[in-house]
């Protein structure tokens, strides 16, 4: 399987971007959560086979879907927000990339959704189970789940994440747990000294 460097990644980005607005939110939202991948994957134990180039492949494509939701005056559609996965996995498509890659743009919402989540929350998408089933989908996940691009872009810490993801059930909360206890926590102090992107603790 071929990996695209990033600097065609980066092209992928400035193709769809409909703004440069759009383009600032989030491809520095991809960069932060590639960074956020190699940070982890680097204080990994032996026995975590992690493919790191897809990993980060991954992280730097996960959120192109998001462009597909911006109007021609560069308005976000906030409303459909929860298709951007399954917009990203589309374009990625498109663009002819490996189906190991388009994955992440569908499997990285929340802690994964499933079948049922999309059936009982009457979700706007296809009934299908969306859920990280390699290292590399867990990894790129549990990743995204420390930056936010609202407004302004924020940090949490895992804390603040797991208080968060509280109110969609006990089964999400444990979900983000077993990914914090495989992979860690972040250092995301860097982030923030390099970004200006506040972190939020609780």
């Amino acid at each position: 399987m071929r990996i695209p460097t990033d600097e065609e990644i980066l092209g992928l980005h400035e193709k769809h971007a409909p703004t440069t607005g759009a383009f600032d939110l989030v491809y520095t939202h991809c960069v932060i959560v590639c960074g956020i991948v190699e940070q982890l994957h680097a204080r990994l134990s032996p026995g975590l086979e992690i493919d790191i180039d897809l990993a980060r492949a991954g992280a730097l494509l996960h959120d192109v879907g998001v462009y597909r939701l911006y109007d021609k005056a560069g308005n976000l559609d906030g409303g459909n927000y929860i298709r951007h996965g399954i917009l990203g996995y589309e374009l990625l498509q498109q663009e002819g990339l490996p189906e190991a890659i388009c994955r992440f743009a569908s499997h990285h919402t929340g802690v994964g959704l499933t079948r049922d989540d999309v059936i009982a929350q009457r979700l706007p998408l296809p009934p299908a189970d969306y859920l990280a089933e390699t290292g590399e989908e867990r990894l790129v996940m549990y990743a995204d789940k420390f930056h936010s691009k609202k407004t302004p872009p924020i940090l949490l810490t895992a804390p603040a994440y797991a208080a968060r993801v509280r109110r969609f059930g006990p089964e999400k909360v444990a979900a983000f747990q077993l990914m914090r206890a495989a992979f860690g926590e972040p250092d995301l102090e860097p982030f923030s000294a390099a970004y200006g992107h506040r972190i939020i603790h609780r």
